[in-house]
């Protein structure tokens, strides 16, 4: 949507961000966990998506700090997802 609104590409970037958006809302509350992981969760995965989005279609290459904050993101949502937890969390 950026793309279309803010840098006057086409329109149709802004039908398909707006798509993926819905897709990314609906995707969530199909998870088994629940909403707070979830949702934090996700939240890593849009930062990751984000910066590969960018890359692939604004053609912003991401710097090694992104790449780091994207790995950071991505280890801190498995640790959302994944941790070992106690009965009944």
């Amino acid at each position: 949507m950026w793309l279309s609104l803010r840098e006057g590409r086409s329109p149709w970037l802004a039908l398909i961000g707006a798509l993926a958006l819905a897709a990314y809302g609906v995707v969530a509350t199909l998870q088994p966990a629940n909403f707070g992981r979830v949702y934090a969760a996700y939240g890593g995965v849009f930062i990751v998506l984000s910066l590969a989005w960018g890359w692939g279609v604004a053609g912003h290459r991401p710097d090694r700090w992104d790449y780091l904050g994207g790995a950071l993101c991505v280890f801190g949502t498995a640790l959302i997802m994944y941790g070992p937890r106690s009965a009944g969390s």
